[in-house]
């Protein structure tokens, strides 16, 4: 005869004991709770204005036409109407990040298409224009630089020079990817100096979470990669075309270091003033890294001397190079487009296995979508007028305007488009109709081209305003509202010290930027 102890239940307890070399306990019977679906209220909230903001647009009966001081109008059709309405859509998720930033791009394409505001063909293909293809190439030779191991030597190198102090460390890193940027494009320069920010910044901190540090040194890169492409024709393309629509409109070339006469004083004063902002705003947590500059030294000893990967990697880099500058320069070169150029690099690279077919699936394809996005919703604002309607309204407030206020009016105009839109494209819709106006108030058609060539290389705020913003933000170091937040303070300092440039020092310098009376 057994007896139960106290702890036994009858039945159930023997189901649920486990006897001596038996199987072990089994649960009288098993609870699932539910999953509560949660909604993030704030994301969907800026996902229905987004949505809000286009379907205003959409019902909107008609906005007003504009006019130039030609008398000529400018209607704005219902596509141009729904292209305005995406634009700002677009331009308010990408802020609050709502959706990754690739999807949105894709978003840009498929309202297009879905609204009947662009053909499928063209709004999808510009998702592979050549601007797209050059990204995607200036990424590749980045890419190459760090699988070869070059970023590391570069990094160790420049670390041993400028020391432990981490606001020399900013410094440093500032002037060398400005510096780049007067012989390469910007965003050529990005990509190769990326990884060799990484590098730096993992010696800062290797956690890999975001810091003070990390924000300033990427943020700033992006920053000082725009401030030094507007010195010469090499950093951009912008500067090519805007000469070009120049010598259309006046009939007066620009020549090749007329614009490091006048923007290289201003490109330089914007490199320190961003280095200034980051480490008064960013500054780093720790004013120095202790022992960095030894370590440094030892790692590049470790490193040994140069492989013969490194050393084909920097060949190819300056042969790319060394084609861009030729093109400016030899006319038999002049129909090879720089997406072309850019991509010697990545099939040489493939082609001597320098990069696998692993290195290709790590591109960040979330980057290319974003310039896909913005090169559509630039040719859509484009093409349907949308742009050049916005422009003549924004640009005829000021025609009783004093002329300094008309210049900043026209350069504020340029960078704020921008930020959103292919700098080429903001050239080319505001210059027309700011030489008409300028006419009329006796402005000298040169002081606009400057002014309009130095807001155009420095969106600030938006990471689709230039390449290198959207490289900096695959850092992770910060989000895009940072980047938009943090990018007011140089936009408004970039206006304070073009106003000084355009009204004092580019006068001094022997720019006209008044017209004679009897040339008005």
């Amino acid at each position: 005869m057994t007896t139960s102890n106290s702890g036994d239940r009858g039945p159930t307890a023997t189901r649920r004991g486990a006897p001596a070399g038996g199987l072990p306990p089994m649960p009288a019977e098993i609870v699932v709770a539910p999953r509560l679906l949660r909604i993030d209220w704030r994301r969907l909230t800026w996902i229905l204005l987004g949505i809000g903001i286009f379907v205003v647009f959409y019902f909107l009966p008609g906005l007003p036409n504009a006019a130039d001081p030609g008398g000529k109008v400018f209607r704005l059709s219902w596509q141009g109407k729904l292209a305005i309405g995406l634009f700002l859509m677009a331009g308010t998720w990408w802020v609050t990040e709502v959706m990754p930033i690739g999807v949105t791009a894709i978003a840009i394409g498929l309202v297009q298409v879905l609204f009947n505001i662009r053909p499928a063909r063209d709004a999808l293909s510009d998702f592979m224009d050549p601007s797209v293809w050059f990204i995607f190439g200036a990424i590749v030779i980045g890419l190459a630089f760090s699988r070869s191991g070059l970023t590391k030597r570069m990094a160790y190198k420049m670390l041993t020079l400028v020391g432990e102090r981490t606001s020399m460390i900013l410094l440093g890193s500032f002037v060398v990817t400005a510096l780049m940027t007067h012989i390469m494009a910007h965003t050529a320069v990005a990509a190769a100096v990326f990884p060799l920010l990484l590098a730096i910044n993992s010696l800062y901190d290797d956690s890999g979470k975001p810091t003070k540090f990390g924000k300033g040194l990427f943020m700033g890169m992006a920053w000082v990669a725009g401030a030094g492409s507007i010195i010469t024709f090499l950093g951009s393309a912008r500067g090519v075309a805007a000469a070009g629509m120049y010598k259309e409109f006046t009939g007066t070339d620009i020549g090749f270091f007329e614009l490091p006469k006048y923007l290289g004083p201003v490109g330089w004063v914007m490199v320190f003033v961003v280095w200034l902002v980051i480490i008064t705003v960013l500054r780093p947590e720790r004013a120095t890294i202790p022992g960095l500059r030894d370590k440094a030294k030892t790692l590049a000893r470790e490193l040994g001397p140069m492989s013969g990967k490194e050393k084909f990697v920097l060949l190819a880099v300056l042969a790319i190079v060394a084609l861009f500058i030729c093109k400016s320069f030899v006319p038999a070169l002049d129909q090879l487009d720089r997406a072309g150029i850019m991509l010697i690099g990545t099939v040489a690279f493939f082609m001597t296995r320098t990069l696998t077919v692993e290195d290709l699936e790590s591109i960040p394809w979330n980057i290319i979508l974003l310039f896909g996005g913005a090169m559509s919703i630039g040719f859509c604002l484009w093409k349907t007028g949308a742009a050049e309607w916005i422009a003549v309204h924004w640009l005829t407030m000021f025609r009783a305007a004093p002329w300094l206020v008309f210049v900043i009016g026209i350069a504020f105009f340029v960078l704020v488009m921008t930020n959103f839109i292919m700098n080429v494209a903001a050239i080319a819709i505001a210059l027309p109709v700011a030489l008409v106006i300028a006419r009329y108030l006796g402005v000298a058609p040169a002081v606009i081209l400057f002014a309009c060539l130095v807001t155009a290389g420095m969106p600030f705020n938006l990471l689709i305003g230039a390449a290198p913003n959207a490289i900096a933000y695959e850092s992770k170091q910060f989000t895009s509202g940072e980047f938009f937040i943090y990018g007011g303070i140089p936009s408004v300092l970039l206006m304070l010290i073009l106003t000084l440039f355009v009204y004092l020092i580019w006068p001094a310098m022997g720019m006209q930027v008044l017209l004679a009376p009897a040339a008005r």
